[in-house]
């Protein structure tokens, strides 16, 4: 027998396990998770991959398996296509020409300052040339359509942020992670090409005309044809019900194949194509009560995060080569999440009609995800950066590392934004009851009923009684406590209560009512 049974520890067995693992175990405590603790789904996948991968218990290690830069670039790529699709989608009707100006604002002058502000904290952390930070920042200028996808859905969200506020987030991500090519390749022409006229022409006429432009107008087609088509099939009763479903993820990969194809921009042109297809709202409408491309892209979420945790080289983020050290990465990381959006936001809010108040914009301005985005340009720039012509660039070390950690921070931090706002907001409601609950008790001179010190009287509520040697109360004080302390009860519990019928042959003493009990004849029997 020895010999005939083998076990399979190759790829084809544990990408199942891993992946069905952490399926079937969330799964079961998703609600707990997602809608009462309101943590990131994502953040729970990649501390899953991190804890599987080689840095935590080194069951799986893809790099073993396959050529990590080549599958992340695809996988992200297919992952980004089905989300901005999706974000396109679910916008209303006509939303890119209602809200064209809050839109040209965010995708302009704010966009223009995330890559801007994030590259100067990078060149003067890490001390690189201006014109490398400027590739590095591009990768994470995008907010991010998979992130920002769990922020505008939910209980939480349906609660507190408003329909208007969701949709301007989900366009813009939906949007701008597709204009990243232009300052990518901005920052990769001017440190391939020995002028800047010759960089800035090959810029204007390959990114901004053909791949931008383009895109948008393949796209538009892509997406009006499609409507057409798919409203012509359902009224002749061509299509069934599971296609009709499936139809944007089928419209997803013919827009990225087909625009890949001319060279153009296929992430842009998803999107374009995604809102084109519910322009008029009917396919929306038609699809509201579906989950399915939810559950696709629940399990594309999962399976990229968990990937993610298993591919980051931990070890070597903070190899301690030039300026690449652990310090600088938590700096570059804390200042790039505090001033990459928040500020530009907050300071154009009366300028972007889709946010209303001050706390919208505050929120719109927080939550700026940095994810699956930024790991999709930086694999596009790693490639680009094995030109021989770019080969003694320091850009080339620092790229990886810097991104991944800035993906690392902001999974972490937009995360658990959510939980810290709800236990911020339980300490004033909890402040309020235990402030509402010591006013209902009566005003003592003392901060404590009782205060025993040895060998000194007791004070009870002011009082001052005798004690014995050991310092506690003797029996007769102990009396005179029980009767004190029943006197102060009734001025707490309202008098229309009964009275304790234990504490009655006391009352019927002498003691009146509102009024001290005389403690004269309990310190004479205290002897």
């Amino acid at each position: 027998m020895n010999g005939w049974i083998h076990f399979n520890t190759g790829a084809s067995a544990m990408i199942p396990l891993i992946l069905g693992l952490f399926a079937v175990c969330f799964g079961l405590v998703s609600m707990v998770v997602k809608e009462w603790l309101f943590v990131s789904d994502t953040l729970v996948a990649l501390l899953f991959g991190v804890t599987v991968g080689p840095a935590g218990m080194g069951a799986v290690d893809p790099a073993s398996w396959i050529d990590v830069p080549s599958v992340t670039l695809e996988l992200t790529r297919l992952i980004i296509a089905i989300q901005v699709m999706a974000a396109g989608i679910t916008l209303p009707k006509k939303y890119l020409t209602k809200e064209l100006v809050s839109l040209l604002m965010l995708l302009g002058p704010v966009m223009a300052w995330m890559w801007l502000t994030s590259a100067v904290i990078i060149m003067l952390v890490f001390r690189l040339g201006f014109v490398e930070s400027l590739l590095i920042a591009s990768c994470v200028a995008p907010t991010d359509p998979v992130l920002a996808n769990s922020i505008v859905r939910g209980k939480f969200a349906e609660a507190k942020v408003p329909q208007h506020v969701r949709n301007i987030i989900s366009a813009e991500s939906g949007a701008n992670d597709g204009l990243g090519y232009p300052y990518l390749y901005l920052a990769l022409y001017l440190l391939k090409f020995s002028t800047a006229t010759e960089a800035l022409t090959r810029w204007f006429v390959v990114v901004v005309l053909w791949e931008v432009a383009v895109s948008v107008v393949l796209g538009a087609a892509i997406g009006w044809a499609a409507r057409k088509l798919l409203q012509f099939a359902r009224k002749q009763g061509w299509i069934d019900h599971d296609s009709f479903l499936s139809f944007a993820i089928s419209l997803t990969l013919l827009t990225l194949g087909l625009v890949s194809l001319v060279g153009s921009d296929d992430i842009l042109a998803c999107f374009v194509a995604g809102n084109t297809l519910t322009w008029d709202d009917w396919f929306r409408e038609e699809t509201k009560e579906a989950h399915f491309q939810d559950v696709l892209d629940t399990l594309f979420n999962f399976t990229f995060f968990i990937y993610l945790g298993t591919i980051i080289p931990w070890n070597e983020l903070a190899s301690g080569v030039d300026t690449l050290t652990t310090g600088r990465l938590v700096v570059s990381a804390v200042l790039i999440l505090l001033f990459r959006r928040l500020p530009v936001v907050l300071a154009v809010t009366r300028l972007t009609p889709a946010i209303e108040t001050f706390r919208e914009s505050l929120f719109a301005g927080w939550f700026g995800p940095i994810g699956v985005g930024a790991v999709f340009y930086a694999m596009v720039a790693f490639n680009e950066l094995q030109d021989t012509m770019l080969a003694d660039l320091r850009a080339k070390q620092f790229l990886l590392p810097i991104v991944y950690s800035l993906v690392t921070a902001s999974v972490i931090v937009h995360g658990i934004t959510i939980p810290l706002y709800h236990i911020a907001a339980a300490v004033p409601n909890a402040t309020s009851a235990v402030s509402e609950y010591l006013s209902r008790t009566p005003s003592l001179p003392s901060t404590r009923l009782f205060r025993f010190s040895p060998r000194s009287p007791v004070e009870v509520g002011g009082l001052r009684l005798p004690a014995n040697a050991s310092g506690l109360p003797n029996h007769a004080v102990s009396i005179g406590i029980r009767q004190h302390a029943h006197h102060l009860a009734d001025d707490i519990v309202p008098s229309s209560c009964p009275p304790d019928p234990v504490h009655t042959p006391l009352q019927a003493s002498g003691r009146q009512d509102k009024g001290l009990p005389s403690y004269g004849s309990l310190e004479t029997d205290g002897r």
